[in-house]
């Protein structure tokens, strides 16, 4: 992961960004030519007289040594080419010895790959220092040059057989002639300096990214990616586990409320159905009371079509949805969810039942005599947070009655946490990403 510099409250001019610009990658290619010219001299002498003595050992020490400068430069480099990029790169991962004995920690860096690339960029840094130098000097030199000659051209003295460029180009000799040629040579090279100098040191700077950071970014890359597969099998199997959760659930409530209700209606028509021969009264009665059995029936689907999917949330947003369910609550609920726009659908129900299960377990089991209900928007997502003055003792171990929810959360891909020490109240915070 990459840290940016810290910058000012107030973000510079573009003008101003521009000449900051121009001031870091001019003295990085300035800078970088005879640090270059220092590294490849260096390095060569080392690198070549080990190479050389390595046959009698002598160059083995030697070798070591040209590793150990090598990654000095490397250092050294990938602390200038920062301010390039405008991010401050993370130090690689070198080698360690796999023990502490002596050989082992003196000769590690021989078989590490990281301090192999070292060395190359040491060697050849110069070939890309030495074309954006050429560049760097060239482009400035014809920015200040032309843009001043009209100041200083006259103190140059020509000979007899001497012309100067606009001459051979054509142009008369007269001085005002050379003063505007000279002036629109230096207007190119100015208007053209940002982008050239720009080129010249993201060449420069990139073939040192390449071997000093390349090995490490490609690590962390994969690092990322292993991270994000193994994220998205946790909220795979959460999804899975919440579904389950949740179709137990329904099997149990159905089970124990609407078919134990039907089969007493079943019951309860056969006999009216028996009684209309030899008692009209009594059947009449019992119809009556399969009727009030039915509409309870009704009710207690009606409730739990609402946990499957309440159309109040559907047609009317997360905002009214909790309303109704503060509403329905049998402890008193202060409610804060101002008023935001219509969010993912999944992000949505999982709000929703985050309060919607919150508050079912604080009228079973909390004792409590008041709950807060938070709905923020926030910069990452939308924060939840359910808090009641009862008992505590909450959690999310599985077994508790929270486990399918942080299911339900880790498969919307947000965070649940509960604080709720015994006696305490409990407080139940769900972070969602949207």
């Amino acid at each position: 992961m990459t840290t940016t510099y810290a910058e000012a409250a107030v973000t510079p001019a573009p003008r101003a960004r521009i000449l900051r610009q121009i001031g870091i990658d001019t003295q990085y290619v300035l800078v970088g030519f005879p640090i270059g010219i220092l590294t490849i001299s260096l390095l060569s002498a080392l690198f070549w007289t080990g190479v050389g003595t390595v046959i009698i050992w002598v160059g083995l020490p030697i070798l070591l040594a040209t590793m150990y400068v090598a990654r000095g430069f490397a250092v050294l480099e990938r602390a200038r080419i920062g301010p390039v990029f405008g991010r401050r790169l993370q130090h690689p991962f070198y080698k360690k010895p796999k023990d502490d004995t002596f050989f082992r920690r003196v000769f590690t860096p021989l078989s590490d790959g990281q301090s192999w690339l070292d060395l190359v960029h040491g060697l050849f840094r110069f070939i890309p220092s030495t074309i954006s130098f050429a560049f760097v000097v060239t482009w400035w030199a014809g920015a200040l040059g032309g843009l001043t000659w009209g100041l200083w051209g006259w103190s140059v003295p020509n000979g007899p057989d001497d012309q100067d460029l606009p001459e051979l180009l054509g142009f008369d000799g007269s001085y005002g002639t050379k003063v505007a040629f000279y002036l629109a040579v230096g207007v190119f090279f100015a208007g053209t300096l940002f982008w050239v100098l720009r080129g010249a040191a993201l060449l420069e700077a990139y073939f040192a990214r390449g071997l000093l950071c390349g090995v490490n970014e490609l690590r962390e890359q994969v690092a990322q990616a292993e991270a994000g597969r193994e994220l998205a099998q946790q909220q795979k199997a959460a999804a899975v586990s919440a579904e389950a959760t949740a179709l137990r659930k329904l099997e149990r409530d159905i089970h124990d409320g609407p078919q134990q209700r039907l089969v007493r209606l079943a019951m309860d028509l056969g006999r009216a159905e028996q009684q209309f021969a030899t008692d009209p009264e009594a059947a009449r009665a019992t119809v009556a009371e399969a009727l009030s059995q039915t509409r309870e029936t009704l009710d207690e689907l009606r409730a739990l079509s609402r946990g499957i999917a309440p159309p109040i949330l559907v047609d009317r947003g997360l905002q009214a949805a909790l309303t109704a369910l503060a509403g329905r609550c049998t402890v008193p609920v202060d409610l804060d969810a101002p008023s935001i726009e219509r969010l993912a659908p999944a992000v949505e129900s999982t709000a929703y039942f985050v309060v919607a299960e919150a508050l079912t377990n604080v009228a079973k089991h909390s004792q409590a005599t008041e709950v807060q209900v938070s709905v923020q928007r926030i910069a990452t997502g939308l924060m939840v947070t359910v808090f009641d003055d009862g008992v505590g003792g909450a959690s999310l171990a599985k077994g508790h009655g929270l486990a399918g929810l942080d299911d339900r959360v880790r498969a919307a891909g947000g965070v649940l946490a509960v604080d709720s020490p015994v006696g305490g109240g409990t407080r139940l915070t769900a972070a969602l990403p949207i």
